[in-house]
């Protein structure tokens, strides 16, 4: 496939566009804040974005092109499988993204087959796949916003990333090209780029649309004081917030990975659940595994977008899933046989659909003080799986699990959740639907 084709443009040299870009950026009033659209897939269950492309040089007449990736949360930096250019080893961009190294290619040089580039290793995390790939730079160009519409267009000279093989695309959403990594890295991570790129907070905010928004869009927010404004008016600025913590070790395996990213700490979000509830009453659990081990890694609770329901590690799942069956069968609720890949399963003939889904027990997280708790109600816990049958979405993540409790997709969507990396917090709305809306709602439609 010709490297015209391809998602990302080629740049001919990263020290360019680093010393360009200060200059561009001077050109045209800076937004306050950025925004994103996000969609759900309906075939892998992931989350994907746009992000348009176009050249460093801005050449009059250079059309965009339309990037679709995989919205990962706790992803480290934008990866893209393409044939472009690259940074040369030991380049001032190689420094800040903080290379693992340089590589050389032996055969005639060509886009994908560099002299000399600095690159970085990286994880795919839908299949585990682990590559170290060329370091390259882009201009990309994202809608600006007021936090109630899209706004004008606007361009970023010099975006970092790396390049990816084909063979990582495997598992990924059909037409996508790569992952969005919107990780805490504070240089390369999407939301610090963005932050500096235009001088605003090193924050965003996410709300990821649900199944049963009829393909409406979520949306992702980046910068900017808030509120939040869903249709039909309804303003998101009241959030609940919790810390976040910071998991010390990138990653607790994988022996190829290891050596390339020693020292460094997890781009992903951690929060310090202390216990959980179903329907008011506490989960016997062994709450040491709900800290993460300083030494390992290994243990704690994240958030995801990459995992579509809530993982949790095996002994948690069991007495999660038996203590909301013991709930359930108390409201005259029939359990059925179970449906892989889901542990607890139920008949919907004595159950009510409400407005914030099934009335089913309600599974509360909770955080720092017997206070602040992350509620789930059905809209965010049950799984439709046949027309008279509904499952509770969480899945057992085995013996040996990295982090004992990963909150999936399912559990976030339609729930505004804002990351605030200065301050080290997370803030989380709760289910929209109980303020009549959801994250489907952003206008997309008018500009500000």
């Amino acid at each position: 496939m010709a490297s015209s084709t391809y998602i990302f443009s080629a740049l001919l040299l990263c020290i360019f566009s680093l010393s360009s870009s200060s200059s561009l950026a001077k050109q045209s009033p800076r937004p306050n804040a950025l925004v994103l659209p996000i969609t759900k897939d309906k075939t892998t269950l992931q989350y994907t974005t746009v992000i348009n492309s176009g050249t460093s040089r801005n050449e009059p007449g250079t059309p965009l092109v339309a990037a679709s990736l995989v919205f990962d949360l706790g992803g480290r930096h934008l990866w893209v499988e393409t044939d472009t250019y690259y940074c040369h080893c030991n380049s001032p961009m190689c420094y800040r993204a903080g290379s693992h190294g340089c590589s050389r290619c032996y055969s005639d040089y060509r886009p994908g087959c560099n002299a000399d580039p600095c690159t970085l290793t990286f994880k795919n995390p839908v299949n585990g796949m682990v590559d170290t790939g060329d370091i390259a730079s882009e201009a990309v160009f994202i809608q600006s916003t007021n936090g109630s519409n899209p706004g004008r267009v606007v361009k970023i000279p010099s975006l970092i990333i790396s390049l990816g093989t084909r063979d990582l695309l495997n598992g990924l959403a059909n037409g996508t090209v790569g992952m969005a990594g919107m990780g805490r890295h504070s240089v390369i991570g999407l939301p610090s780029q963005f932050a500096k790129a235009f001088g605003f907070n090193r924050k965003f905010a996410v709300c990821l649309p649900s199944s049963s928004s009829s393909g409406g869009r979520g949306v992702a927010f980046f910068g900017g004081n808030g509120p939040y404004v869903f249709l039909p008016g309804i303003k998101i600025s009241q959030l609940t917030t919790t810390p976040l913590l910071v998991n010390p070790v990138l990653v607790a395996d994988p022996i190829i990975y290891e050596p390339f990213v020693y020292g460094e700490k997890s781009p992903e979000y951690f929060i310090g659940v202390t216990a959980i509830k179903v329907a008011e009453k506490t989960v016997p659990i062994n709450t040491s595994l709900l800290k993460i081990n300083g030494t390992t890694g290994l243990g704690g609770t994240k958030l995801s977008t990459v995992n579509p329901y809530t993982v949790l590690e095996t002994s948690i799942f069991k007495a999660v899933t038996s203590a909301f069956v013991r709930e359930a069968t108390a409201r005259n609720i029939t359990r059925v046989p179970s449906v892989k890949p889901f542990g607890a399963c139920v008949s919907t003939k004595n159950v009510v659909v409400t407005r914030l889904g099934y009335a089913v027990p309600e599974i509360q997280l909770v955080l720092q003080s017997k206070d602040v708790v992350w509620r789930i109600f059905g809209a965010n816990s049950m799984v439709s799986v046949h027309s008279d049958v509904i499952c509770l979405g969480f899945v057992d993540g085995g013996v040996n699990a990295e982090t004992s409790v990963v909150v999936g997709g399912l559990q976030l969507e339609d729930n505004l959740i804002e990351i605030d990396l200065a301050k080290n917090t997370l803030g989380f709305s709760s289910t929209l639907l109980g303020r009549q809306t959801n994250c489907a709602n952003f206008n997309f439609t008018s500009t500000a």
